[in-house]
């Protein structure tokens, strides 16, 4: 196993070098640019469109879900482990100025976000069910110039995203959840294994309403719950807080300078800053990975620039809020680069859990124990969500979802007896086998992704105009 284990850690570093990190970052950052910056622009008016009581209304225009569902089923996969464990993940193996890092790839993942969420509801279809079926895939498709380059694009990506989401949205999740109510309540991951399993089944065998209907009432409830609790262990270490946010500048350009003493047993490079703070930062809102667009697609919308808006907010929710709360609470609470009481580093989970319970005692323990498990379990949610499209994809068919369903479930419990490393690599080598062919697609697509902006840009000019935001244009 310590043969396989390398081997894997290998290779996950190879995938996620210099090349992957500029492919991810270097198309938002040209996406952003060719946009005129629409996305940073609007993105008062896309969180002003999310609040309007109308994205909760499947009345405006085709689809299967409110827009409002749509992007909390999307969240629902992303708002997870990532959040909690992942950035504690990022600051350790990458030291405080990881966060900083992972700003960056959020800031321009914006406009990732929005062009393959938009794209997606471009070229989506209707499938024999009379659902929805849309993603980069179909856009691939649909989309490019050459269609035979498209369609092997497109079978990649479902291939890719199926494998996907075996990894950051089952194995992981169920990783996270077992070793947390391991850790909070001393159950075994065997029981929780079982538990968890047929909970995502009952669930999952509703298809895309269950989940959606879920997702609407769980997603938004955790996320509020768990920043509240992260502010208040912030307020209660607010003298730490200027010296917290230092240490996380200085560190993600020049780590040598406070590094050794500070951090104790954690030594970083910027490399190395860059490195985990965009992968963790992608893991976390999924942002260039092109996987939000397939949900995105079941979105009731007139116009696919409008729901494009409406999902971009999920890569602003995810990392800007709720990774820096994370972020924070640990920079500010002092406990990065401590040891447990067998001498070794805490890290993932541990390293979390230490920072809410610097100010909160055993309370803050159990609180982030059960934001993981809330969190882990709705992307567990919404990743099948995303493997069962793409799934549908490669066998041209809706009749073999159900397999799908089944393995998917099962493999739940698979994840939640596997060490925490390997599972970890497994889904950093999935995120970038996965986000290859969609960044590509973006950028051979990304002059009709600019076309699109400027064509609705006077509706959003419009409705400013009028005061008010609305789901329809020239409603």
């Amino acid at each position: 196993m310590e043969t396989i284990s390398q081997i894997i850690t290998n290779i996950d570093t190879f995938v996620w070098g210099p090349v992957m990190l500029i492919l991810l970052v270097g198309t938002g950052i040209f996406l952003t640019f060719r946009t005129k910056f629409a996305a940073w622009r609007n993105l008062s008016y896309a969180l002003k469109s999310v609040l309007n009581k109308e994205a909760r209304t499947t009345k405006q225009g085709d689809g299967d879900v409110s827009p409002f569902s749509a992007l909390m089923t999307a969240l629902a996969a992303t708002i997870g482990t990532g959040n909690i464990i992942g950035v504690a993940t990022a600051m350790f193996a990458g030291g405080p100025g990881a966060l900083v890092w992972m700003w960056v790839s959020a800031c321009f993942g914006l406009t990732s976000k929005f062009s393959e969420c938009m794209l997606s509801i471009k070229y989506r279809t209707i499938n024999e069910k009379g659902e929805m079926s849309g993603g980069p895939m179909y856009t691939m498709r649909n989309g490019l110039k050459n269609k035979t380059f498209g369609k092997v694009l497109g079978f990649l990506f479902a291939l890719f995203t199926v494998l996907a989401s075996f990894g950051i949205g089952n194995m992981t999740q169920a990783n996270s959840i077992s070793n947390s109510v391991h850790e909070v309540f001393g159950v075994s991951t065997t029981i929780t294994g079982i538990i968890i399993t047929i909970l995502a089944l009952v669930i999952i065998l509703g298809g895309i309403t269950s989940i959606s209907k879920i997702s609407s009432v769980v997603v938004p409830g955790m996320a509020v719950f768990y920043v509240i609790a992260g502010i208040i262990v912030i307020l209660l270490n607010i003298q730490h807080v200027p010296a917290g946010l230092a240490q996380i500048f200085v560190m993600a350009f020049h780590p040598q300078a406070i590094g050794g003493g500070v951090m104790g047993v954690i030594t970083v490079t910027v490399m190395n800053s860059i490195r985990y703070g965009v992968a963790r930062g992608v893991f976390s809102n999924e942002a260039g990975l092109g996987s939000a667009a397939i949900t995105a697609a079941a979105a009731t919308t007139d116009d696919p620039v409008r729901q494009g808006y409406i999902n971009m907010t999920g890569t602003f929710f995810d990392t800007i809020v709720v990774c820096t709360i994370t972020g924070l609470a640990i920079a500010s609470s002092g406990v990065l680069g401590t040891c447990d009481s067998t001498g070794a580093a805490l890290q993932g989970v541990q390293l979390t859990m230490a920072a809410f319970s610097s100010v909160l005692g055993p309370a803050g323990k159990y609180l982030v124990g059960i934001g993981i498990i809330l969190f882990a379990f709705s992307t567990i949610l919404g990743w099948e969500y995303h493997g069962e499209k793409a799934f549908e994809y490669l066998f041209q068919s809706h009749k073999y979802n159900m397999i799908y369903r089944i393995i998917f479930s099962l493999v739940v419990f698979i994840g939640a007896t596997q060490t925490l490393q390997l599972v970890w690599d497994l889904s950093d080598i999935m995120n970038a086998l996965m986000a290859i062919p969609n960044l590509i697609c973006l950028l051979l697509m990304s002059k009709e992704v600019a076309q699109e902006v400027n064509r609705f840009q006077p509706v959003i000019e419009k409705e400013k105009a009028m005061g008010k935001i609305k789901v329809r244009a020239n409603a």
